[in-house]
């Protein structure tokens, strides 16, 4: 395997940044989950403007423009000869002193691209759906810390895991900080009812897969709504599902012990499924 840093190929075993680098002192840094089907690289554009405005936010200025680093990311495919694969993408704060101060880092900000595979989640929870539980940590206030900001201090994220793992699931529900639904550890999540199909409003990331999601919906004339939504609406909706560039799309049958519908996968949810297969088929940059 070979990895990008900053213009050039390496070996995974001599890919190194400083460790006097932020990204890695601090989780100072952004980064993108992206991928690839069959040589298509799915909703790369979108992924990078997603990358581009938490740098802006954080105030790291990219050293590669939005075009020479999608040919970056194509590059680096190329380079591992990866027909489907995940992408990682990586932008740190660059060098600096033992100091919380940006400023004083001296080093222009790193760029890393890994291309490598990856299975979330066993398969064949994808035909019977999976349970998850809530957990007691709470998604990031929005004034401290931005759901939106796909940032490399992702503890809010893993202390929920952990939480879940500990409980024996896969995935957990996050709240906001006023108790309604967010999202995932790691997922975006939809509840349908009454043939509705529903995802928060607020408290969580802008997910690649999410908007796809809505757009294929509005395309199959299926009625959908960005709102606040309670674990009660969830408790009692007729299908759930998660949606994430690694999870893809998922089913959900089971929540808090309660069950979801009639405890299988609904016709939505399949719907939804098959017609995301297809538009990964269709839609992304070719290499």
């Amino acid at each position: 395997m070979k990895i990008y840093i900053n213009g050039r190929f390496i070996d995974r075993k001599e890919a190194k940044v400083s460790v006097f680098d932020h990204g890695f002192l601090y989780g100072d840094g952004a980064f993108e989950g992206i991928r690839s089907y069959n040589r298509r690289v799915f909703k790369l554009n979108e992924h990078m403007d997603r990358l581009y405005e938490t740098a802006h936010t954080l105030m790291i200025d990219i050293p590669l423009t939005k075009k020479e680093l999608v040919k970056a990311v194509v590059d680096t495919l190329k380079e591992n000869g990866l027909k489907d694969a995940y992408i990682r993408v990586i932008v740190t704060r660059g060098e600096g002193d033992l100091g919380l101060d940006p400023r004083k880092c001296y080093g222009r900000p790193n760029i890393v691209i890994i291309t490598d595979k990856i299975t979330l989640y066993p398969g064949e929870l994808y035909n019977k759906g999976m349970e998850i539980i809530t957990v007691p940590t709470v998604r990031n206030y929005p004034e401290a810390l931005n759901p939106r900001l796909k940032s490399l201090n992702y503890l809010n994220n893993i202390l929920a895991k952990i939480e879940a793992s500990n409980s024996g699931y896969c995935e957990a529900i996050m709240l906001d900080h006023q108790g309604f639904v967010a999202e995932c550890t790691g997922d975006n999540i939809f509840i349908v009812q009454h043939g509705v199909l529903s995802t928060p409003s607020q408290g969580r990331l802008q997910g690649i897969t999410r908007d796809a999601v809505l757009q294929l919906a509005k395309n199959s004339k299926i009625a959908a709504e960005e709102r606040f939504i309670t674990r009660h609406e969830v408790y009692t909706a007729d299908e759930c599902f998660l949606t994430g560039t690694a999870a893809e799309i998922i089913p959900v049958v089971k929540v808090d012990g309660r069950s979801i519908g009639d405890g299988k996968p609904g016709a939505v949810t399949l719907k939804m499924m098959r017609l995301f297969r297809t538009l990964t088929r269709q839609d992304g940059v070719k290499y």
